[in-house]
Parts: structure tokens; C-alpha cells; sequence
């Protein structure tokens, strides 16, 4: 999952970047809050999420890593997309929808921390 991981948040910094430079190009900096969210929680976030799987592989073996994944790559996807559209204008039924997606990304990310907190050793030998 470590691998897996690290591999989405590239696809993240991608992304981040290239909203990034379309806001430099055009002047226009509605997607400001896209941009930042998708290089934090979506390239940063996950990068170093998955670096900690890979140093700790007990971590990604168990109920609270799936979740996290889960909730995090569904969750994070379908609020940039709504805040994207609701700051549009397209319809305000996106920024529910965008809240959604937040708390789907927020309970993913507690799962990913409890599951630090309880499952990490608590000394190295």
C-alpha cells in the first residue's frame, strides 16, 4: 500500500502543479484553494503517508490502513472537483457535496492516526 500510495501522490503533484501554472497563465486565481488543497492533502499528505508504510509495513496490514486509503482516494477527489465547481458557480449544490468529501477525507485521515498512535512501536530496539 506504501508503494501505492506514493505513486497517487505523484499523480497528485501533477495535477497540483499543472492547476498551479493554469492560474499563472490565465490571471486567474478562483482554483486557489483546489490547487493548495490537492498539493497538501492529496501530493504532501500521501507521499509522506506512504513513506510511512514503507518504513513500518505492520501499519498498512490491517482495517484502519484500508479505510484511510479508501476514504482518503474517494473522498479527496469528489471535494476538489465540488469546490471546483461550486467556485465556478456551476450550481451551489457543490459545496455540500465539496463537505462531503472533506469529512470522507477527514475520517480517513483519523484512521491513518489512530492507526500511528496505536499500531507503531513504542521504542525501537
Amino acid at each position: 500500500m506504501g508503494r501505492a500510495l506514493l505513486r497517487i501522490s505523484v499523480v497528485y503533484f501533477m495535477l497540483g502543479i499543472s492547476i498551479g501554472l493554469y492560474m499563472s497563465f490565465t490571471h486567474v486565481f478562483s482554483l486557489a484553494t483546489v490547487h493548495v488543497h490537492v498539493n497538501l492533502l492529496g501530493w504532501m499528505s500521501l507521499a509522506l503517508v506512504g513513506i510511512i508504510y514503507h518504513l513500518y509495513p505492520t501499519l498498512e496490514k490491517n482495517v484502519l490502513a484500508k479505510s484511510h486509503f479508501w476514504l482518503h482516494n474517494l473522498g479527496l477527489p469528489v471535494m476538489m472537483i465540488a469546490i471546483a465547481l461550486a467556485i465556478q458557480g456551476v450550481h451551489p449544490i457543490f459545496f455540500p457535496i465539496a463537505t462531503l468529501g472533506g469529512l470522507a477525507t477527514l475520517i480517513g485521515i483519523f484512521c491513518f492516526g489512530f492507526n500511528v498512535l496505536i499500531n507503531t512501536p513504542k521504542r525501537e530496539a
